[in-house]
């Protein structure tokens, strides 16, 4: 009898310990009380951080990338989820607060106090400024709503279990910087878009097997989740580009052999050329200043 009582006692202490370290982790309640947005601030993290690639509607052109209704699918792994609306209406996010929007970006938690899923680039996101948070809510407030519902990811068992997330985010979602920039303001302001904004790494960088970022191998390509072909690598001794021509390449798409961006790169191009040619060449000079894989 005692010792069922004992594992009785051990499983409870067992279950509270894993409620425990899988348990949301949002900000404190008053981290964006004292902010104010500025919208036009906004625009430039909202095409910075690639907003319109995923929640934009499939395929849209122009002005309509603007309007933020989601359904891009993006495979995995792990399933597929899908981009959710995120325009200024019920269906979107049109009630949430600039608080609502930090804790999503920066902790990964809905405003409900769930965790959301690493497809929603946060431990990218996670070392914004919550500043530059409260200009992006801005921004989008500005933008056309959509009725368009969101809708459900298509994740198997265990993928579809949100809480197990927690121990995840414990092992991969941290605001550290991986290059050291040192006082050089252009390569702080790379580094700021590359890292926080920009989510570089998330297609350039390899994923250990529970899909964390292998930040040991920063940039230096990975496998295409889609199963096809690879992402290619970023560092200086791959991408021999001069500054000069990466700048230019993220402004126009073309190489300097000629060629031009396609695929999802193409509209990674088409978010940076809102950018300034400062901010452009500051990422230029970020990627020229990687170091390049250790040597064996």
């Amino acid at each position: 009898m005692r010792l069922i009582r004992w594992l009785i006692a051990a499983a409870l202490l067992t279950g509270a310990a894993f409620w425990w370290l899988t348990g949301p982790r949002p900000l404190p309640d008053d981290a964006t009380a004292d902010l104010v947005g500025d919208a036009g601030r906004g625009e430039t993290v909202f095409w910075a951080a690639g907003c319109a690639s995923c929640h934009a509607a499939p395929g849209a052109k122009g002005a309509a990338r603007l309007v933020l209704a989601g359904g891009y699918r993006i495979e995995s792994p792990f399933g597929t989820f899908v981009a959710p609306n995120i325009s200024p209406s019920p269906q979107g996010i049109g009630g949430w607060s600039t608080q609502d929007l930090a804790n999503a970006l920066i902790a990964g938690v809905s405003p409900d106090g769930r965790h959301y899923y690493p497809a929603l680039p946060y431990t990218t996101y996670t070392r914004m400024t919550l500043q530059d948070v409260a200009n992006l809510k801005a921004y989008l407030d500005t933008l056309p709503p959509s009725d368009s519902p969101s809708a459900a990811h298509e994740l198997g068992f265990p993928f579809n279990v949100r809480r197990g997330l927690g121990l995840w985010k414990r092992l991969n979602l941290s605001p550290d910087w991986v290059l050291e920039a040192g006082d050089d303001p252009q390569l702080r302001r790379g580094r700021y878009l590359v890292e926080a904004l920009g989510h570089c790494a998330e297609c350039h960088t390899p994923r250990d097997a529970l899909g964390g970022l292998d930040v040991a191998r920063w940039m230096q390509g990975a496998p295409n989740p889609s199963g096809k072909g690879r992402i290619p690598p970023l560092t200086p001794d791959k991408l021999t580009w001069s500054a000069a021509d990466i700048a230019y390449y993220l402004e126009t798409g073309f190489t300097p052999d000629y060629d031009s961006a396609g695929g999802e790169m193409a509209q990674v191009v088409e978010n940076l050329a809102h950018l300034s040619a400062e901010d452009r060449l500051a990422i230029a000079a970020y990627l020229k200043a990687l170091p390049g894989p250790a040597a064996d």
